[in-house]
């Protein structure tokens, strides 16, 4: 059959890739192809439409369409887009610093601590400060947990305590003591004016104060927090969104393995 409309050869597709050019895969490698919405204070028109087109061209998407619009109320018009991106990334280089421990289930992280402590550990959570929502520390330390994984709570060799919410720096740290805890969790989920960093600084501060930053392992948590962060606010880590139980639960348990018997960190 001669090639034509009904040709039914592969087309020569662009196969290669690149990680230190990267960019958007929508459907052949190297498309750039990419969807995006958003919300224009303007009225719904043709005016509007030209609008986001600039505007996504000003993004550094070429060929823009608008492939739907509709007017949310008076002056406001929705948009969602397509457009191929022309800019890349180079993935080669890229380095997020993370936690560094090997995530275990609930099953291998209970039979972990029970063979290298023979005790549970002893865990304390809250969110601090003004901070009243419990949703992220809850997701970690309720027995029900989150997305189906099962709180710390759930843990045979975990006592976990879940102080709630707005608690204070000095009674979170008098808590840990009462209860001879081996690490303290804190969730923050408030971050305007940066009040998350303002009170994570000083839980550090006042442990230090007291000589108890080195006698707990210390993590926070939150949608603002990242291991990069908590690290240099003084945490031994952060964990940010997607984080489940199991992997606060094998962290706590390797690093308290590190500090009691000297057990080194897997390399990388």
């Amino acid at each position: 059959m001669s090639e034509g409309l009904y040709s039914t050869e592969k087309k020569d597709y662009d196969q290669t890739l690149d990680l230190t050019k990267v960019k958007p895969y929508g459907d052949t490698m190297n498309d750039g192809k990419v969807q995006l919405s958003f919300t224009l204070p303007v009225p719904e028109g043709a005016e509007a439409e030209e609008a986001a087109k600039q505007l996504m061209k000003k993004m550094g998407l070429e060929n823009p369409s608008v492939v739907f619009y509709k007017e949310l109320a008076k002056g406001f018009t929705f948009f969602n887009c397509y457009g191929s991106l022309k800019h890349t990334v180079d993935y080669s280089t890229i380095y997020v610093p993370k936690v560094e421990s090997t995530k275990w289930s609930m099953e291998e992280t209970d039979e972990f601590i029970r063979e290298h402590f023979g005790r549970p550990i002893v865990v304390v959570g809250a969110s601090t400060g003004t901070d009243a929502h419990t949703v992220g520390i809850d997701a970690i330390m309720n027995m029900k947990g989150f997305a189906g994984r099962f709180g710390l709570e759930r843990y045979e060799m975990i006592e976990a305590h879940n102080l709630g919410s707005q608690v204070p720096n000095d009674e979170f740290i008098a808590k840990g003591i009462e209860l001879n805890a081996d690490a303290l969790l804190v969730s923050q989920t408030v971050t305007q004016k940066d009040v998350h960093i303002k009170n994570l600084t000083e839980l550090v501060e006042m442990m230090e104060a007291e000589g108890l930053r080195d006698k707990m392992i210390l993590a926070c948590g939150g949608p603002r927090i990242s291991y990069e962060l908590a690290k240099e606010l003084g945490y031994d880590a952060g964990f940010g969104a997607n984080t489940y139980a199991d992997d606060v639960a094998s962290f706590i348990a390797q690093e308290l393995d590190r500090r009691i018997n000297g057990t080194k960190k897997e390399e990388k």
